[in-house]
């Protein structure tokens, strides 16, 4: 029986991990083509020296749910104050939008890490702000109002708020607001992320009452969100559109003239009224009605939660098949490789890691990712950590006595696990890559927080603006049900028939 020398055997690991590592810039790279499946964020550094916008496409962020300046309507489409004013004013200028639809705290961090190159969000012109952005002329007067459950009856005005806890939106102005006047009133301020949130925290009971912008809760009012309105406006600030400090400037400039444009022919007082002028409560429908309305938007999120799985799990399998022969070899440079790569997707939270790829990484390289880049080179790679121990323990679960038998017959190391050790051990992995498969699929939901718009975002998107929370949460935790359900038999009619 012929043996290979130690010395033969580390080179050929050496050049095996070499290899490896040649494998897993390729498929990065493959990744970087992947992305072209979606649209890509627009060249911030070139439109920033562009000394004109026509025929130039900017990314612009915005919140996900600030109704009536921006929310989905039945089928899907972003719709509201902001948007119609920015659509508007890129036709006056000659320039294009590609909106992002990522919530006002992820927005603001887009444009810091020039993911976007400006940001249009209900957001209020602060001297606080002004340090780090550059805005443009006010485009809307705001309010700060507060709101307390339409049956409740003991909070009328601030002073029987003492011991209460209220609620406000994360980093705007009744946020503010509402700090500067807990102390005088006694009561605790909780922030929260979005309008939709902090409204079903109101009709839940957790928070007694809420502040928020005047126009969004008298949009929440008139779509019965619950809710009604107990104290009078108090003055604030102005709404703006914002970029980076010194960044942009052509872009900025051609907001002010567009929207100088707007209110001169008249089309922006139409705006305003198409969204406020509504004061009537609106009748909510049936269930089924609020069924056959979301099917758009939801089966849009659908397909992108499929085309994300699969483009992930297919990444991870190989990753997964890699460094779990890396784990099994002989070589010491190539476990290490295997062993450090686990520890670090296994030991950190799949949402820090969205965070690190669509926000972190483009700050520290200068290049943007598109959220679709993002959110696959996240799972992928978090599912291949885990995919690496599957492979791993089922190598190690095939008795070692199979390996040493081949051997003895004069089989070489590679033809005995791949006649041999590999047929067994897929047959023991080929339950817990389905669970993978589950799993990767669900983590899918995540990604909500980095705008991919997949199916748990479009069920946000659809309460933003509907306020019907519960039932539309259990349309969507009915849709994750049956297509799990359908796919999950399917994986198990394939493991029958390849694993007799």
């Amino acid at each position: 029986m012929r043996r290979h020398s130690p010395i033969r055997r580390r080179r050929g690991g050496i050049f095996a991990a070499l290899a490896a590592f040649f494998t897993v810039a390729i498929m990065f790279l493959g990744i970087g083509g992947a992305s072209a499946l979606s649209a890509p964020a627009a060249p911030v550094a070139a439109t920033m020296q562009s000394a004109d916008v026509k025929g130039k496409t900017f990314a612009v962020a915005t919140d996900t749910t600030f109704a009536p300046f921006e929310f989905r309507d039945g089928s899907g489409e972003l719709v509201g104050i902001d948007m119609d004013l920015l659509h508007a004013i890129a036709d006056d200028q000659g320039f294009k939008v590609d909106i992002k639809s990522l919530g006002f705290d992820a927005a603001l961090q887009a444009l810091q890490s020039n993911q976007v190159a400006g940001v249009i969000a209900g957001m209020s012109i602060t001297d606080e702000r002004k340090k780090i952005f550059d805005f443009s002329a006010p485009y809307f007067d705001s309010g700060v109002q507060m709101a307390v459950a339409k049956n409740n009856q003991d909070i009328k005005s601030y002073e029987d708020l003492r011991g209460k806890t209220v609620t406000a939106k994360r980093g705007s102005e009744g946020e503010t607001f509402a700090n500067s006047i807990k102390d005088k009133y006694g009561f605790k301020v909780k922030a929260l992320a979005d309008s939709a949130t902090m409204y079903d925290d109101v009709k839940a009971g957790n928070s007694v009452a809420v502040f928020d912008d005047y126009p969004v809760l008298a949009y929440g009012v008139s779509q019965n969100n619950g809710l009604k309105i107990v104290t009078e406006k108090e003055q604030g600030s102005s709404y703006g559109f914002a970029v980076n400090k010194g960044a942009n400037a052509d872009l900025l400039a051609a907001f002010d003239t567009g929207l100088a444009n707007l209110k001169a022919n008249g089309e922006y007082d139409a705006i305003l009224d198409k969204y406020l002028a509504k004061t009537e409560v609106q009748e909510q429908g049936s269930f089924f009605q609020l069924v056959k309305d979301s099917f758009p938007a939801l089966m849009k999120g659908l397909w992108l939660t499929m085309v994300a799985t699969v483009l992930s799990l297919a990444i991870a399998l190989v990753l997964g098949v890699l460094f779990g022969f890396f784990k099994v070899s002989e070589s010491r440079i190539m476990r290490g490789i295997a062993t450090t790569y686990v520890a670090i997707f296994r030991g950190t939270p799949l949402l820090v890691q969205a965070f690190f790829f669509y926000f972190g990484l483009p700050q520290m390289t200068g290049q943007p990712l598109d959220v679709l880049t993002a959110g696959v080179i996240t799972l992928s790679l978090n599912a291949g950590a885990y995919m690496t121990e599957i492979v791993r323990g089922g190598i190690q679960s095939v008795d070692p006595g199979q390996l040493e038998a081949s051997r003895s017959l004069g089989l070489g190391y590679v033809t005995s696990m791949r006649r041999v050790v590999v047929p067994q051990a897929v047959k023991i992995m080929t339950p817990s890559f389905i669970n993978q498969f589950v799993i990767t699929l669900k983590d899918t939901s995540l990604l909500a927080v980095i705008g991919f718009a997949e199916l748990t975002y479009q069920g946000q998107q659809i309460y933003a603006s509907n306020f019907r929370t519960g039932e539309t949460l259990l349309i969507v935790a009915a849709l994750y049900f049956i297509v799990i359900s359908i796919l999950t038999q399917l994986s198990n009619v394939l493991d029958r028939k390849f694993n007799k």
